[in-house]
């Protein structure tokens, strides 16, 4: 069993940067592929980005690829999403999640076994 706690949303202008993590709890959060997705006012949940439990593949939606970074620290049992040149239209509650030993199909929700509460992220224009 794992636990996730999202931080690092907030307010930013568009073309600036935040990061968000997502520490989870538990001995085995090297075991977790991790992933991040966004779910915006009035629409389905979206996913963003991925990484493998070992940590070798990432994934990015292609709305998000080239400005979003994936990062796992499995020491610090967390995982960090860096986005850079923010546009409004990224502007929703981002989520992290973890699949046991996931390594692909990541950016099915239905692979994930648990999810934070979410953290917002604002980005005005």
């Amino acid at each position: 069993q794992v636990q996730l706690v999202e931080s690092g949303g907030g307010l930013v202008q568009a073309g600036g940067s935040l990061r968000l993590s997502c520490a989870g709890s538990g001995r085995t959060f090297s075991h977790y592929a991790m992933g991040w997705f966004r779910q915006a006012p009035e629409k389905e949940r979206e996913f963003v980005s991925a990484i493998s439990w070992r940590g070798y593949r990432t994934y990015y939606a292609d709305s998000v690829k080239g400005r979003f970074t994936i990062s796992k620290d499995n020491a610090k049992n967390t995982v960090y999403l860096q986005m850079n040149s923010l546009k409004p239209e990224d502007t929703a509650v981002y989520y992290c999640a973890a699949d046991l030993y996931g390594s692909s199909r990541l950016e099915r929700e239905y692979e994930y076994d648990h999810w934070g509460q979410g953290t917002q992220v604002t980005v005005s224009s």
